[in-house]
């Protein structure tokens, strides 16, 4: 389950640093953020998919490290994407 270019568009478009920029941590995390949503939907539909679950662990995982060093590197960048996203920190 992929994020489509319509939605990584307005992502990288809300959480952009910069023009051109889709590689900062807030973007990165807001996509993370989409993907998980999605595949969290899926495995309310199929409970049985464990490949499915075990890569929205990973992703799970991979978002709470690029929040930790975002937490550590910029805390105000931190608390705004946190907030804008509803995720816990």
């Amino acid at each position: 389950m992929s994020v489509s270019k319509e939605i990584k568009a307005t992502i990288v478009a809300k959480f952009a640093r910069s023009e051109g920029d889709t590689g900062s941590a807030e973007v990165q995390i807001a996509i993370l953020t989409e993907r998980i949503k999605n595949l969290t939907a899926h495995l309310q539909v199929n409970k049985k998919d464990v490949s499915t679950r075990r890569g929205l662990i990973g992703l799970v995982a991979k978002r709470n490290k690029m929040v930790r060093y975002l937490k550590g590197v910029d805390a105000e960048r931190y608390g705004k994407v946190i907030a804008e996203l509803g995720i816990r920190g």
